[in-house]
């Protein structure tokens, strides 16, 4: 019964420090982004940083320049002073947005 008790304890203490050592590994990524917001509508295609929408998985998978729901991350301030083609407003957008017809 003690081999029993000791290997959950030994279970349990290997999880513990696997989920300790992936919060250590997220928080620089955290930390570098600080500055930054994700900015919808100024990606070239296939430029993006992540999650341009259905049909799309992460970085690099926008399909078209402009994408309204695909964001880069840029300098905090600087999103909507971006030029953007496809934004209702012309610029940058820090939400998603559906474009506007050419």
């Amino acid at each position: 019964m003690s081999h029993r008790l000791d290997r959950r304890a030994v279970s349990l203490a290997l999880a513990a420090s696997f989920s300790t050592a992936l919060a250590l590994a997220a928080a620089p990524a955290q930390a570098q982004d600080a500055g930054k917001e994700k900015c919808f509508g100024v990606s070239l295609k296939g430029q993006n940083d992540c999650a341009a929408g259905p049909g799309t998985t992460c970085a690099g998978t926008s399909k078209v320049d402009y994408q309204g729901n695909a964001w880069k991350y840029v300098a905090k301030g600087s999103c909507e002073k971006m030029a953007s083609k496809s934004s209702p407003s012309g610029f940058g957008q820090l939400k998603e947005f559906k474009e506007k017809k050419a």
